[in-house]
């Protein structure tokens, strides 16, 4: 495995962490002391991974040429009864990970733009662009409104509560909407994902 493929994994590791933290914070920010009494507000990647979605996926989709590298982790508890927001709290908290992913992938798109061409050499200026790259597709990855994604949560938030039964339904199917996700409508993550990386980088993959 080449060194480029391990450094990322570990991006993609970090990454889904901060993402599933971010959502725990939020939660607590609105009165759900779940996930930190669950003890999963903290960096601590052991903490979050989640045997398929962390490690065996992101192995399989290293190994295919071409192919973009994402996962997922455990999926940190909240209460929604908890939440201060009201029919919003749950669409807020799901907001919260894809939000920080786009933070992280902004940041480091900061640096890139200030150090390309003069105080970053070859070598980071390809790390660092494998972290926004990595974290733009965590977040329309995530963005799609496909169960149990955050996105649906979002969509669902907008519904009135006469259409509410469509959530329960569709829930019933999640393992199923994530496959398709993943292998039917991932094909529209890449160009998405390059778009992005180019307007926040000015660099062309």
């Amino acid at each position: 495995m080449s060194i480029t493929i391990i450094f990322s994994i570990i991006v993609l590791i970090m990454s889904v962490v901060i993402h599933e933290v971010s959502h725990g914070a939020v939660a607590g920010l609105l009165g759900d002391p779940t996930a930190r009494l669950a003890g999963r507000l903290t960096l601590n990647p052991l903490k979050h991974l989640d045997p398929v979605g962390s490690v065996i996926l992101p192995l399989i989709l290293s190994l295919i040429p071409g192919g973009i590298i994402f996962g997922w982790a455990k999926p940190v508890p909240y209460n929604p009864y908890n939440l201060r927001a009201g029919n919003w709290g749950p669409a807020m908290v799901a907001a919260a990970g894809p939000a920080a992913n786009f933070l992280i992938a902004l940041i480091f798109s900061i640096v890139l733009r200030l150090g390309a061409g003069s105080f970053l050499s070859l070598p980071v200026i390809e790390f660092i662009a494998g972290i926004v790259f990595i974290n733009l597709v965590l977040m329309i990855f995530n963005l799609m409104p496909v169960p149990p994604l955050d996105g649906s949560k979002i969509l669902f938030a907008l519904l009135p509560y006469r259409l509410r039964w469509i959530e329960n339904s569709l829930n019933q199917f999640s393992l199923v909407l994530i496959i398709f996700a993943i292998f039917v409508l991932g094909g529209i993550i890449y160009p998405i994902t390059i778009f992005l990386f180019h307007l926040l980088t000015s660099l062309t993959l």
